[in-house]
């Protein structure tokens, strides 16, 4: 087998679809000759076209140079012959998501290609051990998951089937830093890395909808300003389209014989039904003209009364520090006592508690109870949550109080773990997982959150931001309030937490 990383090597990919001619044109631009190969030969002709205006497109902004030009398109050769490839070092397989299909592929190349020669599949849902199960060599086959757009997307899934052999994986791995890709290594599993640590942004998302607690367009404001997310979870599934995110969000729960942790809600599936899937048809959790988002303004906060009075449960004290520090900036006025006053507005800070069950578990008076999410309180946004017996005039307060500061204002209806806390704590908590499991080494699963999914930082660095004994005090909470396994702490979270250990931290506890 020759080195990937520094030896002339020749590829070859079958199927000239977007992920197929993508992968055809890094390998091309990076002067590794590629056989892009497909059985309709004006299909590949197109897309080698396509490729072409492609590297034309990057010479004009100034990225290829007109030698590198020339040479990225002498690089491809197209084929509708799979007799072209017996001399290809490599041949990543772009074909429809059908296991019999690829099946029959690869046990065709293996009478095809030579013994050396490294057979990949680009699925992103399929195993590939089921994948390599037909084949009279499985060692030689691995995954090699791109994400579209490939030349945009910088982080490639190695996928290490149960018989790929070690120096298959880390052939891949060299090629793919040759392309000028981060590859990372991942086990053999339902989702692989990305799609697996993903859902829990999704699904926590749609089960806060599915209560009732708020609507979509509150969820993803929250996401946006407090946890710093490019998008919210409704944003990202429209973009994505439905049709495309309920499937696998579907398969992973099915493939992981119904784990909780990653549950869909019945909300998920009937909008799919309906074919409300998104930006491509116009309409999904949002609407859109000529495909801009339309969204709800904000409604307006209301007016303070000067002689509110606001006491603040010293419970977890720098959240409650964070908070008074916030309103004194606006010149509200604070109960200082060891105890509320007969007309002063309560505020608690629960950690994946509800306002119910906090109130009553302080024998405070739930009717001047407000909860606040001063976890995840930022200059942009804050949190504030409601309960059934609350007055309304403290809600009302409240939010002007908080608006004083400049911040705009969620209120939310009664929840174990507000919106952010919630989503957070099980994000965190999958990628605690996929470490316990060993499906990708503890950096990884950040680097490929943040690469493959456009997280701010990895789920893992963001769980030791927040501190992993707060991210367990959350889950426990939801759990209690719930009594749902989904919020489950991982046993990597738990151990860490009582060790005062990073999440990142790969020592066996």
């Amino acid at each position: 087998m020759k080195d990937f990383a520094t030896q002339t090597i020749s590829i070859a990919i079958i199927g000239a679809g977007v992920m197929g001619r993508g992968i055809a044109q890094i390998a091309a631009t990076a002067g590794i000759p590629v056989i892009l190969h497909d059985l309709d030969a004006k299909v590949v002709a197109d897309a080698v076209s396509f490729i072409e205006k492609m590297l034309n497109r990057a010479h004009e902004k100034g990225r290829l140079s007109a030698e590198q030009l020339e040479s990225s398109k002498a690089c491809i050769q197209a084929s509708s012959d799979l007799k072209n490839l017996s001399d290809c070092d490599l041949v990543i397989e772009a074909i429809i998501e059908n296991i019999e299909i690829k099946q029959s592929l690869f046990k065709e190349l293996e009478d095809i290609v030579s013994e050396d020669c490294i057979l990949a599949t680009n699925t992103s849902s399929l195993s590939v051990t089921h994948v390599a199960a037909s084949c009279d060599k499985p060692e030689r086959v691995a995954g090699f998951h791109f994400f579209n757009p490939v030349p945009l997307m910088k982080l490639v899934e190695v996928i290490d089937a149960i018989r790929t052999s070690a120096e298959v994986v880390e052939q891949l791995e060299a090629l793919c830093k040759r392309l000028g890709h981060t590859p990372v290594v991942v086990e053999d599993s339902p989702g692989f890395l990305v799609n697996h640590a993903g859902r829990a942004h999704i699904t926590e998302g749609l089960r806060i909808l599915y209560e009732n607690i708020c609507d979509a367009q509150l969820v993803d404001s929250v996401m946006r300003d407090c946890v710093n997310f490019r998008m919210g979870p409704f944003e990202l599934m429209d973009l994505t389209g439905l049709d495309v995110t309920f499937p696998a969000s579907e398969q992973v729960y099915m493939q992981y014989f119904q784990e909780a942790r990653v549950r869909p809600t019945p909300l998920q599936r009937r909008r799919y039904i309906a074919g409300l899937l998104g930006r491509k048809t116009g309409e999904g959790f949002y609407k859109y003209e000529d495909g801009n988002k339309l969204s709800a303004a904000e409604a307006q906060a209301p007016q303070i009364n000067p002689e509110s009075t606001f006491w603040i449960h010293p419970e977890i004290s720098d959240l409650a520090d964070k908070i008074a520090t916030t309103l004194a900036d606006s010149d509200i006025r604070i109960d200082k006592g060891p105890s509320p006053a007969d007309d002063s507005i309560i505020l608690l800070t629960p950690l994946g508690l509800d306002a119910t069950t906090s109130a009553v578990e302080h024998d405070l008076p739930a009717q001047r109870c407000v909860a606040v999410d001063a976890l995840f309180m930022t200059d942009k946004r804050v949190t504030l949550m409601a309960n059934p017996a609350l007055d309304e005039s403290c809600m009302q307060q409240c939010w002007a109080a908080f608006a004083e500061s400049g911040r705009a204002v969620s209120v939310i209806r009664d929840s174990g773990g507000f919106v952010a806390q919630r989503i957070v704590a099980c994000i965190v908590n999958i990628a605690c997982e996929i470490a316990q499991q060993g499906i990708a080494r503890p950096a990884d699963i950040d680097t490929a959150a943040r690469l493959g999914l456009g997280y701010p930082q990895g789920p893992l660095a963001l769980g030791d931001e927040c501190g992993a004994d707060r991210i367990l005090r959350i889950l426990d909470n939801l759990q209690t309030v719930y009594g749902d396994p989904r919020y489950r702490p991982s046993p990597w979270l738990k151990r860490r937490a009582q060790l005062k250990l990073s999440l990142l931290s790969t020592e066996q506890a």
